[in-house]
């Protein structure tokens, strides 16, 4: 049994993780200050005796002991992080500080997680690790995409400087049961919108493309990742490579969820990517991971979540 601390674990991403680390066995501390994340996301682990949850903001020091940390703490959705954008800079890197410190004292093997926002609007496509980006530093996207490049250069310094072990993921659009209805993410979006019967907004031309994965994907490659030696740091792209337009997957939900809505279009935000897949080939190779479950599924059971939730 390990002892794992979580940030961010009462999120979307996070209340998949720490589920699933309870359920192997593990002891598991979630750490979240409820901005985005939310109680009822983990309600249903809190009668497990190896479940402890501790409301905090990861911006200010925490002292536990920990085998290991999972480092997930920040709005990961434009209509989030752009509230407060000093704040959301402040979360990547003081969180990042403030982990590796942890990390750094207990000896703990350390994750961050970080995102495919890194690449910015590419230049480059599919994009590899090895791709440095192409972001606006001065645009409204710019608080998170350069907290995340800010937090994974902590996260090599404190590795090269201080021997902390380190993981890097950079972590490709990701939907499923739990994510918040109103983030403004376009599979979130767009099942809502289905549901009422509300005209489903797509900005741009709809031609722009994205890769989603199914959470349970992201979930297994997150623990492979960590489970690889200390010798390999990453940063490691996990994500679906499978491209979609975002008016075919307007059109996909439509059908599926058997809605009358129509399709508007609205102008494209400034920044907003216009291609986005990852090259999966060092996933594929180091962890031996790619995702097994496809949009078909994966919508299927986040479309069922979604009517539980708000019809």
């Amino acid at each position: 049994m390990k002892r794992i601390l979580v940030t961010g674990g009462a999120g979307f991403v996070g209340s998949h993780l720490c589920e699933r680390l309870l359920s192997e066995g593990n002891e598991v501390i979630c750490l979240d200050n409820y901005f985005t994340g939310s109680k009822q996301n983990i309600i249903h682990l809190l009668d497990n005796h190896n479940f402890e949850v501790i409301r905090h903001d990861i911006t200010a020091p925490v002292y536990l002991e920990v085998d290991e940390i999972y480092n997930l703490a920040c709005p990961a959705s434009p209509v989030y992080y752009q509230y407060n954008g000093i704040k959301t800079i402040k979360t990547s890197v003081m969180g990042a500080i403030n982990t590796l410190g942890l990390a750094k004292r207990t000896k703990s093997k350390i994750l961050q997680a970080s995102t495919s926002e890194i690449y910015g609007d590419p230049d480059v496509h599919p994009q590899p690790e090895t791709y440095w980006g192409n972001v606006n530093t001065l645009g409204p996207r710019a608080c998170y995409d350069e907290g995340k490049r800010c937090a994974e250069t902590l996260f090599m310094n404190y590795h090269e400087q201080n021997k902390v072990r380190i993981k890097i993921a950079r972590i490709f659009n990701t939907y499923g049961p739990r994510m918040n209805s109103n983030d403004g993410r376009v599979v979130s979006n767009f099942i809502v919108q289905a549901l009422k019967g509300d005209d489903i907004t797509i900005f741009g031309d709809g031609t722009h493309t994205r890769s989603f994965q199914y959470i349970d994907d992201l979930i297994n490659g997150l623990i492979k990742l960590m489970e690889t030696p200390d010798t390999f740091t990453g940063p490691v792209n996990i994500g679906n490579p499978i491209e979609v337009s975002v008016s075919d997957l307007a059109r996909k939900i439509i059908k599926m969820t058997g809605s009358t809505s129509k399709l508007v279009y609205l102008p494209l935000p400034e920044d907003d990517p216009k291609q986005r897949r990852p090259d999966i080939t060092l996933a594929e190779s180091v962890l031996g991971w790619q995702p097994v479950v496809d949009l078909e599924s994966g919508l299927s059971s986040t479309i069922e979540y979604f009517r539980s939730v708000i019809l």
